[in-house]
């Protein structure tokens, strides 16, 4: 999954995320068997201490036991890790989208007034008059489009 999430750029990250969860619910699952058993061989160390020769196997069964303990504590945290990489990732996208989204907006709104007011129904506006009024309204919204669209490509916004 490590791998997956941070090193494929093709990886579906929802995808990823369920993935994640099961494993996180598999680990917790593990941890409480671990755990369980943890308390099992300590009741059994308790009541066998007539029995040398089943405490010196019950101890080395408790050690492998707490290092199984500290192991899935190790998986518990890189899985909480590659989750909230993927989160991170799925955030950077969405960013990326709203961006495009914002940019567009900012693009197309200066036309859109000029639109706008030139869509005005008054009897007094010169340029209703004038011959080139109509290519000047276009002209406006053009270069109303093309200033903001340049100002973003300059600061390396797009």
């Amino acid at each position: 999954m490590s791998h997956e999430v941070l090193e494929e750029d093709d990886t579906d990250l929802e995808e990823a995320i369920g993935k994640l969860a099961e494993l996180e619910d598999s680990n917790g699952k593990i941890r409480l068997c671990l755990m369980d058993t943890q308390r099992d061989i300590s009741f059994l160390l308790r009541h066998l201490r007539q029995h040398p020769e089943l405490t010196d196997t019950l101890r080395e069964i408790m050690h492998d036991i707490e290092g199984l303990m500290s192991h899935t504590t190790f998986l518990f945290d890189k899985i909480n890790f590659l989750m909230g990489s993927t989160q991170g990732f799925i955030n950077i996208q969405q960013n990326q989208i709203i961006k495009i989204f914002s940019i567009a907006s900012v693009v197309f709104l200066p036309p859109t007034l000029v639109a706008s007011i030139y869509g005005m129904n008054f009897e007094h506006m010169p340029e209703l008059d004038w011959m080139a009024g109509y290519p000047f309204a276009i002209g406006i919204m053009i270069l109303a489009a093309l200033a903001p669209y340049l100002f973003f490509k300059h600061k390396g916004w797009l």
